[in-house]
């Protein structure tokens, strides 16, 4: 009796192994798909350089050789509100003039609000001061960090007749997990574009 016992319980463990081997084979015939991490296309970026930007408007500064002026297409754009066009990157400095006539801290609130809206969305706000007191340019740059439309903002003014905003843009959704490498590269263009920034018609300050 226990012989026969013996006998079917091997017989039952012999069984339960085949049918795991064969479960097994079945298994690795099975496709396994697993989600793959989210990747970005990989850039190139050109070796800067510049060239200087002139026109009929009173201000000139230098742009990369890798982009390119356009006119604001804007219904309410003044002749003097440009782009700086990347087209490899899809993305835009939009720059608006204004003459300012004892209106210069209205201006500069207006400016302040177009940057601060921009909170909601954004994880915080750096502000980095701008005095080129020779060339009489003096303004702000706005570092606006997180997903937000514009990441990089900033107005120049020579503190009585003239001021001028600029804030970049991309031509996709926000996101600083892709773009942040080009806001990067682009932020160097924006700083060098206001390290050459002149008005027209005004004296450069003299040192003492």
């Amino acid at each position: 009796m226990q012989t026969s016992v013996l006998v079917s319980f091997i017989k039952f463990v012999v069984l339960a192994g085949a049918f795991c081997v064969l479960s097994s084979c079945d298994d690795d015939d099975d496709e396994v798909f697993t989600p793959k991490p989210k990747g970005y296309p990989r850039l190139s970026f050109e070796e800067k350089s510049y060239k200087r930007y002139d026109s009929l408007c009173p201000y000139s500064f230098e742009i990369p050789v890798y982009s390119h002026m356009e006119n604001d297409k804007h219904l309410r754009a003044d002749p003097c509100w440009l782009n700086i066009t990347f087209p490899k990157y899809r993305a835009k400095i939009h720059l608006s003039y204004k003459a300012i006539t004892n209106n210069l801290d209205t201006v500069l609130e207006q400016s302040h609000d177009f940057a601060v809206k921009h909170q909601v969305k954004s994880t915080g706000i750096d502000e980095t001061v701008i005095i080129r007191d020779s060339a009489r340019v003096y303004g702000l740059v706005y570092d606006i960090s997180g997903n937000t439309a514009s990441n990089v903002q900033f107005y120049l003014t020579d503190s009585t007749h003239h001021f001028m905003r600029g804030a970049l843009y991309f031509d996709s959704p926000p996101n600083i997990d892709s773009l942040k490498i080009v806001v990067d590269y682009l932020r160097k263009d924006i700083v060098h574009m206001i390290q050459t920034f002149q008005w027209k018609g005004i004296e450069p300050k003299k040192g003492k």
